[in-house]
């Protein structure tokens, strides 16, 4: 039997190494909004933000996360045949209250036993050391991960989109939660205004010298209500081409280490609010031309990794 080397490590082939079955997430909204759009640090959230916050909407409508948990269970396993789940707080900023409250929502979405862990999205400058604190505690017992929302390493363009932080806040986020024992993934937006390759590949390395366990890749995109749109309609901003994302997300892939897991290399718009490029419409298409890619390229993960142990402060910014 001939064994095929994957070209770069999964997020569903890593959860099969751990459970040793297929496991499937659930999008879980909390309610709990965000700094960025409240005025703790901005109004309005990043250019590219909607007023969901990317996720469900499912608290608006009344769902709590016990319900919406039910629900999800139900729909996925019909679909795909699953038995256990990782339950994912999407929408908005999941570290963003008091860690009582916060308890309350984590082991109510950790209630059922087929949901065997938890991904917690949230922002590097809202988790105070009591909210660490908490996250060590639950993954003592179950696996959590927290995914920061980065986008670029580069402070001109986090000020440009508006993000309300800078890189030291995700950096110093990132040293007190590795030194909790808790996994990190890293949000990176491609293509963001401004940004060459180059700027993208010194964002992933220096995520990639942080020390996280994973990146998530999400090719920019316009949707309506944004502030991006206005950029978009006044000719400030054109988005990547298929072929154009397709490089930069291998480009990055390359300077990423092997080991290092891959929780998305595609963005997945809500085609009733996408604007531009349309492209992205068809995400099983994407995917499957940017395995060819691979493919074509001999494309392996991690092939041109040529990053040091650590970076100076000079290099961060």
């Amino acid at each position: 039997m001939t064994y095929i080397v994957p070209r770069y490590r999964s997020l569903s082939a890593w959860l099969k190494e751990i459970f040793g079955e297929q496991v499937r997430k659930i999008a879980l909204d909390t309610g709990l909004g965000c700094p960025n759009r409240d005025g703790s640090v901005g109004h309005g959230g990043c250019i590219y933000c909607n007023p969901r916050g990317s996720g469900t909407g499912a608290r608006s409508l009344g769902l709590s996360i016990g319900e919406q948990v039910d629900r999800g269970i139900t729909f996925i396993s019909r679909r795909y045949g699953c038995s256990k789940y990782i339950g994912y707080l999407q929408s908005y900023t999941n570290t963003y209250g008091n860690p009582d409250q916060l308890c309350r929502l984590y082991k109510e979405a950790l209630q059922r036993p087929e949901v065997v862990g938890l991904a917690i999205g949230t922002r590097p400058d809202c988790v105070p050391d009591p909210v660490l604190d908490l996250l060590a505690d639950l993954h003592r017992h179950t696996l959590i991960w927290v995914e920061y929302g980065l986008q670029s390493i580069h402070s001109k363009t986090l000020n440009l989109i508006r993000r309300g932080h800078g890189p030291e806040e995700f950096f110093d986020a990132v040293e007190r939660t590795s030194s909790r024992g808790i996994p990190i993934v890293v949000h990176l937006i491609i293509g963001l205004p401004g940004e060459s390759i180059d700027d993208m590949i010194q964002t992933a390395r220096a995520v990639a010298a942080a020390g996280v366990q994973g990146v998530k890749l999400h090719p920019l995109y316009v949707i309506r209500g944004t502030i991006l749109e206005n950029f978009y309609m006044q000719g400030l901003y054109r988005p990547m081409t298929e072929v154009q994302a397709a490089q930069a997300t291998l480009s990055i892939m390359e300077v990423l280490p092997p080991d290092m897991v891959m929780h998305r290399i595609t963005s997945d718009p809500h085609p009733e609010e996408l604007i531009t490029p349309l492209w992205m419409l068809n995400r099983n298409e994407v995917r499957k031309h940017l395995h060819e890619t691979m493919e074509k390229l001999d494309f392996r993960q991690g092939s041109h990794l040529k990053w040091g142990s650590h970076l100076s402060n000079h290099d961060r910014k």
